[in-house]
């Protein structure tokens, strides 16, 4: 039997009807006089393809990065989490088989060492970067990897500088798929890791405040170099995180039009439990309170995010995808919100989700459910 969303409300305002069999949107029509079920929704409700956090780390064996993806998917509006390389070739069967019992549907950056985040300095040691290991891994696990994932910080490269990210961009040649680059202290510097982004890679954390290396450091070199990347077609995902996103350098940004194209959470248990991300939806509200209208923030969450890993069948509302569909309202609150450094913005315009729908399965919300305490499995 169908399924029918009457008057859906969109985020530009505009209302439409829904229509879903067996899992995908057959229709998307202004009145629908067919027959199926109906599923009546609150007039307050909006209603917008799923949620797609392309930055997470729901690999629950390592701690601290380390999260349940149920918990931080379907449960809080996000239809798919992307896990941004919590675990390298040794663990990604693991992972692939967990992901098959959940209901949030999941994709993986695989990260570039073997060992991923088993060990904080992954990148110290080159003999984990192992060509032969991505291969078979991208081979048998080629629809659920979507790229590579390598981060760029002194803490994890040691002495290395770029010579893991040189390694890593050989390895998104071999099989064709993206590089997801964390940026972090330096060495290395943003400029040098800049000039090795080809298109289709990610810049992650692209609106961190680090000291050393932030896209307006060194008297706009950088921030030129930033543009020249995006033209050539390297995307900016936002990887808000504990330490990585910064309200000055978000508003700098939208100032001189250095736009962000996905805005992804970074999130693990630690910081959806203290902040100061929380959840999916506490971090779009930052960006309505920074400015950007709805219909800007959800593209960055659906569109974007399916465009970047390649995953067309989702993201979308259009005849013959998935039906992935996120509910939500955008209600009028006062609430100070903080980025990761500390600095506070007065947000009057809360998300909140309401249900998703994720396969044409029907499920309602919880994003006020913290299982404080609690461990990541070892």
């Amino acid at each position: 039997m169908k399924q029918i969303i009457k008057n859906a409300r969109l985020p530009n305002g505009q209302k439409t009807d829904i229509v879903i069999k067996n899992g995908k949107i057959v229709e998307v029509v202004s009145d629908w006089t067919g027959e199926g079920e109906i599923i009546q929704l609150p007039k307050n409700v909006y209603v917008s393809p799923g949620w797609i956090d392309l930055h997470t780390h729901s690999f629950p064996k390592y701690e601290p990065y380390c999260a349940f993806p149920d918990d931080i998917g379907y449960k809080t509006g996000v239809t798919t989490v992307v896990d941004a390389g919590s675990c390298g070739s040794n663990d990604i069967g693991d992972f692939f088989k967990m992901s098959e019992q959940c209901i949030t549907r999941i994709f993986a950056f695989l990260n570039v060492s073997s060992v991923g985040l088993k060990v904080r300095n992954e990148l110290a040691d080159m003999s984990r970067l192992s060509l032969e290991e991505i291969l078979k891994a991208n081979e048998k696990y080629s629809d659920f990897i979507v790229g590579l994932k390598a981060r760029m910080s002194a803490s994890v490269v040691g002495n290395n500088g770029t010579i893991p990210l040189e390694i890593a961009k050989n390895f998104s040649r071999k099989i064709k798929k993206p590089l997801m680059v964390h940026i972090g202290s330096a060495p290395p510097k943003l400029v040098d890791i800049i000039s090795l982004l080809e298109q289709g890679d990610i810049i992650t954390h692209c609106y961190n405040e680090k000291a050393d290396n932030h896209m307006f450091n060194d008297s706009g070199l950088i921030k030129n170099k930033i543009k020249e990347a995006i033209d050539r077609g390297v995307y900016l995902d936002v990887g808000h995180g504990t330490s990585s996103f910064s309200y000055p350098i978000a508003k700098r940004a939208k100032a001189e039009n250095i736009n962000f194209h996905s805005i992804s959470t970074d999130i693990y248990e630690r910081n959806k439990v203290n902040g100061p991300v929380y959840n999916m939806a506490t971090t779009l509200s930052k960006f309505l309170a920074l400015g950007y209208s709805l219909e800007e923030v959800i593209h960055s969450v659906t569109e974007m995010p399916a465009k970047i890993i390649n995953k067309r069948e989702i993201g979308a509302l259009q005849k013959g995808v998935l039906a992935d569909l996120t509910f939500f309202t955008v209600e009028n609150s006062e609430v100070i919100l903080n980025d990761s450094m500390g600095n506070e913005l007065l947000a009057e315009n809360l998300v909140k989700p309401y249900a998703v729908m994720i396969g044409g399965k029907y499920y309602e919300c919880n994003s006020n459910e913290f299982k404080e305490g609690y461990k990541c499995q070892r």
